[in-house]
């Protein structure tokens, strides 16, 4: 079973944390291509680009420009550790154990603009770089056309190897849609979190983030490989619900916190 993630934009490169393994991202050749296309990009138009605040549009000039290879632990950090905000702040990953990224690195991937597919404990450098940005590039005018079917084509690669071949979608349609259902080599499971409040039941963005993430852990902690042991996830309060899923789309409703 293969679990995908969406980045965050929330980075952390400055935090000490102990020396673990480190791995070099399957895509960089690619990646190499699109810093090419947006060091040619100045603060005003990356400003506008990608709707960002001066300061923001400036930083990522900055870090486009000191993008180099090759990524050591002194210039790059894993992803994993790198990777910070309302999706990752429900993985525990200071506790993990070795074992526990070891399997993390053969059951999650993370989705990124900039680097294609990532494994957890792929070495990158700070970016910025939303999947939905329409960068002009050597094969087309978006990165959904940059990174046309590789993305795909890694996660199957996965897929083979393991012991179910099911793809757990936990990534936002922004980043997912960079995935293509039809060529996928296994079945594709796509995960909602609802809250109910009034007899209602609706998906909060906030929320559903969160839980994402506290998915992610569950499955990882917990080795699952059967899809229907995810069913047992109850962390924030969430159960399975039947009567809101079918056979390629499962929900989780809790009653709403107040925040």
């Amino acid at each position: 079973m293969i679990i995908t993630l969406s980045p965050s934009k929330g980075q952390d490169f400055e935090t000490p944390i102990k020396k673990h393994k480190h791995t070099a991202p399957a895509d960089l050749d690619d990646s190499q291509l699109l810093i090419k296309e947006l060091r040619k990009i100045k603060t005003g138009e990356l400003q506008a680009m990608m709707s960002i605040s001066e300061n923001i549009a400036s930083l990522n000039v900055e870090r486009f420009k000191q993008f180099k290879t090759p990524f050591t632990t002194s210039n790059a950090r894993q992803a994993i550790f790198a990777f910070k905000g309302d999706v990752y702040g429900g993985i525990n990953v200071e506790n993990f154990s070795a074992d526990d990224l070891d399997y993390a690195q053969k059951h999650l991937r993370i989705l990124s603009g900039l680097y294609g597919c990532l494994r957890p404990l792929d070495l990158i450098q700070p970016y910025r770089l939303e999947m939905k940005t329409k960068l002009h590039n050597p094969r087309g005018s978006d990165l959904y056309k940059f990174w046309g079917e590789r993305i795909t084509d890694s996660i199957n690669k996965e897929l083979v190897r393991q012991q179910e071949p099911v793809l757990v979608n936990l990534a936002s349609n922004e980043y997912f849609k960079a995935v293509k259902p039809k060529l996928l080599k296994g079945r594709l499971l796509n995960i909602n979190f609802k809250e109910s409040k009034d007899g209602k039941t609706r998906i909060v963005a906030i929320f559903a983030k969160r839980a994402r993430g506290m998915m992610t852990d569950y499955i990882l902690r917990n080795r699952i490989e059967k899809p229907e042991d995810i069913k047992k996830f109850k962390a924030g309060g969430y159960k399975f619900s039947k009567a809101d899923s079918d056979d390629s789309q499962w929900t989780f409703v809790r009653p709403q916190p107040d925040k």
